[in-house]
């Protein structure tokens, strides 16, 4: 007996779909087995002493199959460390961008425990990659990534102060950007300190609290609030 036309397209469409979800599985998988071989090797050698021959071998694919999904070594190491830089750059976003919490919210308690524990949960969750980062990416197109980052929350900092003083117009925001900057500069060096310590969690606690206090009050008596 014939099949009907339209029972015939179905199939084809249903075996289509199959493949195309097979090829996306397997693509995804490729795509991962070369991420983790890529983070392994880089935590291992740094960028520099890295090769795509390494990450390749690692991952058990073809250098030319490595290829078809990233365009080169600089590429795998931004995509592996892309938790770290998203993160950043949200820390960035949430306390100096649009969304940046009114200044009468930033001297209150609440604000400082909800700071340590934004510090500490993105060093504690990403310490190998935050090494990666600061200490072992000369040679990518990320080793200057700390001064980017520096020079783009200058930026916003003014922006944010532009903002305070329209709806404060007793606040000081008459500040250096030099000032500014080394705000940013003192996060970047706590973190480098951080990764060369051993100390426990506990202590770390501590020390990123100590740090964000000091910051506070030192903001809350040059802005004059």
């Amino acid at each position: 007996m014939a099949i009907a036309p339209f029972r015939c397209a179905t199939y084809l469409c249903r075996q289509k779909e199959k493949v195309s979800a097979r090829m996306q599985y397997l693509k995804e998988n490729v795509e991962k087995r070369l991420l983790d071989a890529a983070r392994e090797v880089f935590l291992r050698d740094g960028f520099a002493r890295s090769s795509v021959r390494d990450i390749a071998a690692a991952a058990g694919v073809a250098v030319g199959n490595l290829y078809r999904y990233y365009p080169g070594k600089d590429a795998l190491f931004c995509a592996v460390l892309r938790p770290v830089t998203d993160a950043l750059e949200a820390m960035l976003r949430e306390h100096h961008g649009s969304s940046a919490l009114d200044v009468s919210e930033m001297f209150t308690e609440r604000y400082l425990r909800a700071t340590v524990g934004e510090y500490l949960a993105l060093f504690q969750a990403r310490r190998p990659l935050l090494q990666l980062l600061l200490q072992r990416a000369q040679g990518s197109s990320l080793e200057h990534f700390r001064r980017r980052y520096t020079l783009r929350a200058t930026f916003l900092v003014k922006d944010w102060f532009r903002d305070v003083k329209r709806h404060h117009p007793e606040v000081n925001t008459a500040v250096s950007d030099f000032f500014i900057r080394m705000h940013c500069v003192w996060m970047f060096a706590l973190f480098e300190e951080m990764l060369c310590d051993d100390a426990a969690a506990e202590c770390f606690q501590q020390v990123i609290g100590e740090y964000v206090r000091f910051e506070i009050v030192g903001w809350r008596d040059i802005m004059q609030i």
